[in-house]
């Protein structure tokens, strides 16, 4: 071995037996560390929990700080262990409990009593939250449609019968206007619609107006917008437009108490409609009246227009002034005043209250300078008639009958009297006699109708004559 130099001073085992003293206060040290950490630990897990805040955070740092003075011991043991078993043993066992204390209950605790904590503490508070008092509900406004979609298509007709059935036309959809009565049902306008059967539909009514719509609850109201039927019973709308009408208050039903209605002068014009063919049906009142007495059985007729020809009005002659002493002006003209009614466009009745004989318009043709053919009776023939003179046809009357011809072959033929003799002075058969002065060359078919009075509709029969007018 190399000797030390002068200066150096060798090891004695004075030296060594030096540093055990201070491995011993080492040892001390740590141990009295470890005492104090695992007291601190064991007091903060007796000490109870006043928030969840603050345990959770104390257990949080106990568990950091364990694990690190968990490591300081394993060193410990193992420098103790080397470098004296015998004087340490006393050291060891009590130290040894203290460290497994510190390891087991700890650092096995710390990892889980975290998890543990935030779940007892809510716990906790849960059960604070369910002992006090509930407060009261907020009443939230309800979501509202505020914005309009676009336009969409019409609805068609076939689309707008199915909208408007019950049971029907789910998932129609399409612009169009609905009216119903307006109710609101949680809080929303909705429109009760009457559907085609009679059956009632619900549409929600959405839109900018939706707030103000509540305000006409029970009123008759008309929208217009975008319509989409959800169910087969309901839907909604997306009001555009909107009208509101107040709903009518049911009055009660007078019955009115028959009346005769007062019986009026007529008008010029009225009498002119009475007078008229096929005109003023329905009209009664005062007037008076002009025409020629005829006869139909033991009727008096007073025929007013159109003699002869199927547009003859005329009129029975009933009441007070209806008497036999009529019977001597048939075939004349009168003027009756009285109580009109005209049942249909053809005639009807006169009360007659005065009578008065008015003279006859003077003849037009004069027949003395005529070349006149005759006929008698219903005799289908022919003739032959000269220009500018006379065809006479004389035809048997009935009761409730009339003969009559069109009035556009009255026209051409020239027909200018259709006068009627009652057959009462000879005591034969009333007749009526056709009296026609032809001013247009030519053939022409004239038809001569039996006809029910007042009704030209009905014709018992008829016959044809064939008249050639000659130059």
């Amino acid at each position: 071995m190399a000797k030390p130099k002068s200066g150096a001073k060798k090891a004695t085992p004075a030296a060594k037996a030096g540093a055990k003293p201070a491995a011993k206060k080492d040892k001390a040290a740590r141990l009295d560390l470890i005492k104090n950490a695992s007291k601190k630990v064991a007091k903060v897990e007796a000490k109870p929990a006043k928030a969840p805040s603050e345990g959770t955070k104390g257990k949080a740092a106990a568990a950091k700080k364990v694990p690190a003075e968990k490591a300081k011991p394993e060193k410990a043991e193992k420098v103790v262990e080397a470098k004296g078993k015998a004087k340490a043993a006393s050291g060891m066992k009590a130290a040894a409990p203290a460290a497994k204390a510190v390891g087991k209950t700890p650092a096995a605790k710390a990892a889980p009593a975290e998890a543990p904590a935030g779940k007892k503490a809510t716990g906790k508070g849960a059960k604070g939250a369910a002992a006090a008092p509930a407060a009261p509900a907020v009443d939230r406004p309800r979501p509202r449609a505020t914005k309009l979609p676009p336009p969409g298509e019409p609805l068609t007709k076939r689309e707008m019968e199915q909208l408007l059935t019950a049971g029907e036309g789910r998932g129609v959809m399409g612009e169009g206007s609905l009216k119903g009565r307006l109710i609101v049902n949680g809080e929303m306008p909705h429109l009760v619609v009457v559907g085609r059967d009679k059956r009632e539909l619900l549409f929600l009514l959405q839109g900018p107006d939706q707030e103000v719509l509540p305000a006409y609850v029970d009123h008759k109201v008309s929208v217009s917008g975008l319509i989409r039927k959800t169910t087969n019973h309901s839907g909604v709308v997306d009001v555009r437009k909107y009208s509101a009408k107040k709903p009518e208050v049911e009055v009660p039903e007078v019955v009115p108490v028959e009346t005769e209605p007062k019986l009026r002068y007529l008008s010029p014009g009225e009498v002119s409609m009475l007078v008229a063919a096929g005109m003023g049906a329905g009209i009664k009142g005062f007037a008076s009246i002009r025409g020629n007495l005829e006869m139909t059985g033991e009727e008096y007729v007073l025929v007013v227009s159109n003699g002869g020809t199927r547009q003859q009005v005329s009129f029975i002659v009933e009441g007070k002034a209806a008497g036999k002493g009529l019977r001597k002006f048939v075939g004349q003209t009168l003027q009756v005043t009285g109580v009109v009614d005209k049942l249909a466009g053809w005639g009807g009745r006169i009360g007659a209250e005065t009578v008065e004989p008015r003279p006859s318009e003077a003849r037009a043709v004069l027949r003395d300078e005529m070349e006149i053919v005759h006929i008698e009776g219903e005799v289908p023939t022919s003739v032959d008639v000269k220009l500018n003179h006379g065809l006479t046809v004389r035809l048997p009357e009935q009761p409730g009958a009339t003969w009559a011809i069109e009035p556009t072959i009255a026209k051409r033929v020239g027909l200018r009297e259709a006068n009627f003799e009652s057959g009462a002075s000879g005591g034969g058969q009333a007749t009526r006699e056709f009296f026609f002065t032809p001013r247009n060359p030519g053939t022409f078919e004239v038809e001569f109708f039996l006809a029910k009075a007042f009704m030209p509709g009905q014709v018992e029969r008829s016959f044809k004559i064939n008249v050639t007018v000659k130059p």
